[in-house]
């Protein structure tokens, strides 16, 4: 029982009060020892509605111990400041990639919609690439390969009397060109 009421009695007797944030939340510390090792034990009293996202980042690490000391005024006031300047920053590339768009865009005459879920230009991506050894773009391969998806599928052809009787094999062989799908079969 005298263990009990001396941990409660030092609860408010070793209690030290170590900062206030902006917000106004308070945090304290404590050392006890328990069973011969000592703790500080670090927590924070909230100055509103118990919101543990008001309490900033430097005192998050503080309170659980990747801090040993705890953050000063002055060191959080140029933490924030620095986060000014970041969103500041941020804010200015927004614009100027903004502006390029815009003036992009003018350049070409075409609309370019802006929108956060923006895919990449497809079309001019297939366009830097060469004609195929057929002598046909990819781009003209690209969009009939669109139009056979919307087009209903044709019937494969009826295989010759040769390539029915083609023994299952226990290896692959042959090259991607001769490749028919089920002719092949693990051992088993």
């Amino acid at each position: 029982m005298s263990r009990l009421w001396s941990r409660f009695s030092g609860l408010f007797s070793s209690r030290k009060f170590i900062g206030v944030d902006r917000v106004g939340n308070k945090y304290f510390s404590r050392t006890e020892e328990i069973d011969g090792i000592v703790k500080e034990k670090r927590w924070v009293i909230f100055k509103r509605e118990e919101d543990p996202t008001s309490v900033p980042v430097e005192w998050i690490c503080w309170l659980n111990g990747q801090r040993k000391r705890a953050p000063t005024p002055e060191e959080m006031a140029e933490l924030e400041a620095r986060r000014e300047r970041v969103k500041l920053n941020v804010a200015i590339l927004k614009k100027e990639e903004e502006e390029k768009k815009a003036r992009e865009a003018s350049g070409t005459g075409r609309k370019i919609i802006s929108s956060k879920a923006e895919g990449p230009d497809l079309k001019s991506f297939i366009q830097q690439f060469p004609a195929d050894s057929k002598g046909e773009k990819l781009e003209e391969a690209h969009e009939q390969a669109n139009e056979s998806r919307v087009k209903e599928p044709k019937p494969k052809p009826e295989p010759d009397i040769a390539e029915r009787h083609i023994p299952k094999s226990t290896e692959p062989t042959g090259s991607g060109a001769s490749f028919q799908p089920g002719t092949w079969q693990p051992p088993t």
